[in-house]
């Protein structure tokens, strides 16, 4: 379970960056430490800019787990994704936030900055991460997700 004096990692485009401010402080007075990939303001950018370097150091195991955020979080999530150890979900609810931990292990939450409210994505971050992976009969389907089982 991550805990408060955890290192998390965040990132975003300028269609997440307000909502990325707003978590980035709840995280930090909540005890987080977060390492911000960018973007700096709402001025337009691309948003894979920001989201490999985030994806690139969860799949290394540098940071376990990342929180990044894109108008609708799908360009986000897909980026993310391409790297073999990484388990972006996208969620839109505290429920599949909770659900994406316990049966799919994800190691990065990604969020419609556009869609959801700042409140509900702060309720979704911290399911997030209190929540745990369940294992069980879980795990060979987590495994199966990048290959791993060759």
């Amino acid at each position: 379970m991550t805990k408060a004096g955890t290192t998390l990692a965040m990132a975003s485009d300028h269609g997440g960056f307000a909502m990325k401010e707003f978590l980035k402080q709840k995280l930090e007075a909540a005890g987080y430490k977060v390492v911000d990939f960018g973007t700096g303001s709402d001025k337009s950018v691309d948003y894979p800019d920001f989201i490999h370097p985030l994806a690139r150091d969860i799949n290394s195991g540098k940071y376990d787990r990342g929180i990044i955020i894109c108008g609708s979080g799908n360009g986000a999530q897909m980026t993310a994704n391409k790297y073999p150890h990484v388990r972006a979900a996208l969620c839109w609810n505290p429920e599949l936030a909770a659900l994406a931990r316990q049966h799919n292990d994800a190691n990065i939450l990604s969020l419609p900055g556009r869609f959801v409210p700042f409140e509900e994505a702060w309720e979704m971050t911290r399911v997030f991460l209190k929540t745990t992976f369940e294992g069980g009969r879980h795990l060979l389907r987590v495994q199966k997700i990048s290959q791993l089982l060759k």
